[in-house]
């Protein structure tokens, strides 16, 4: 068992870890530290290994190699492994997992082990998550997120050290899903506990994490907190994963990258190599023509979206370049189509990577 009076240790440790399906490696070489008090979100696209990597600090799947701590003390090695009752950690999975014939107070006090203090335990946790009232009834009498508010006071009820959640939010509907998981960030982080979570969203993950590790085919593409890696993604895939952009592909020609919006820097990249020119949408500042601003595009079609407004482009009017953009506006900004607009860019949202396959 962990040893929870090594506090100076991450809560939960994954070192060098490898897992493989059969012949197929699914983590590859992880390494990964949470500490207590902390939300760390694995984010990434279907497949790259981000659920694979809870399972295995569950305890739920083992590793072909590397290990993996609890409170500084190994858990998980080649061959070993602790089961995941014994790991001191609550488990939040996509669908819940409630039991049908238990009420909502039986489904929270279910795993307690200290039975005398169950009920005042149950009690609390209902309160933190604000479900008191519904103590006696049945898990199909409750709301999508409702249901997700017992399966984290279930978590929360043995006073774990660490929480692992995996998609926990992804059977709601947009709108439920951003307050629910508002109040559920608040109430892990008056837990204190060292919290893992699993989700392919973008934005969920900026919501609740405190930092981010992007994975793909099994290992780690960059691990940061959520505005180093929106404002610094180290490649296009990174700066992809946090929104649409833009892709222009160019060879480096005179150590810069050349486009119908501007010139930009290639940095140590080499002569006749091919990169993508990543812009973010909202890097495109639009205004009527102007002197000031040479680049111009044609605009496509103009849709407001609520707090914004999304201008599809052309650089086809003015260059020999066709190059179909994306811009957002705040607001309201809807200029007719075949409207001529000026393009005034906010290069620190503006990256040049190697062409994805290039060497």
């Amino acid at each position: 068992m962990p040893d929870p009076s090594k506090s100076s240790s991450p809560v939960m440790e994954l070192r060098d870890v490898c897992h493989s399906y059969g012949s197929t490696p699914s983590v590859q070489g992880l390494n990964l530290k949470v500490n207590s008090g902390e939300v760390v979100c694995l984010l990434g696209p279907s497949g790259c290994g981000k659920t694979t990597a809870l399972r295995i600090a569950a305890g739920l799947e083992p590793v072909t190699d590397g290990q993996v701590l609890l409170d500084g003390v190994p858990v998980s090695k080649k061959g070993q492994m602790v089961p995941p009752e014994n790991r001191n950690l609550g488990l939040v999975f996509q669908d819940y997992a409630l039991f049908p014939h238990m009420t909502i107070a039986e489904n929270i006090g279910f795993g307690l082990t200290d039975k005398a203090n169950a009920s005042a335990r149950v009690e609390a946790v209902l309160k933190q998550v604000g479900m008191t009232d519904y103590a006696r009834a049945y898990p199909h009498e409750l709301s999508g997120g409702q249901q997700q508010r017992v399966a984290l006071a279930r978590a929360l009820a043995p006073e774990p050290h660490g929480i692992l959640m995996d998609e926990p939010f992804s059977g709601l509907d947009a709108r439920l899903r951003e307050s629910v998981r508002d109040r559920t960030l608040h109430i892990l982080k008056e837990s204190g506990a060292a919290v893992l979570m699993v989700t392919h969203d973008a934005e969920e993950a900026m919501h609740m994490a405190d930092r981010i590790v992007v994975m793909r085919d099994g290992h780690v593409e960059q691990e940061g907190s959520p505005d180093t890696l929106y404002l610094s993604p180290r490649n296009g895939f990174v700066a992809g994963f946090f929104g649409d952009v833009n892709k222009i592909k160019v060879q480096v020609e005179n150590g810069q990258a050349a486009t119908p919006l501007g010139i930009f820097s290639a940095g140590t990249l080499n002569d006749g190599d091919s990169v993508d020119v990543v812009i973010r949408p909202e890097a495109l500042k639009l205004s009527t023509v102007s002197p000031d601003h040479p680049a111009q595009v044609k605009v496509l079609a103009a849709r407001m979206l609520g707090r914004t407004s999304l201008i599809h482009l052309c650089t086809c009017a003015t260059s020999d370049q066709a190059v179909h953009l994306h811009a957002r506006m705040p607001g309201r900004y809807l200029p007719d189509e075949g409207e001529l607009q000026s393009v005034h860019l906010d290069r620190s949202q503006v990256f040049v990577f190697p062409s994805e396959g290039a060497t």
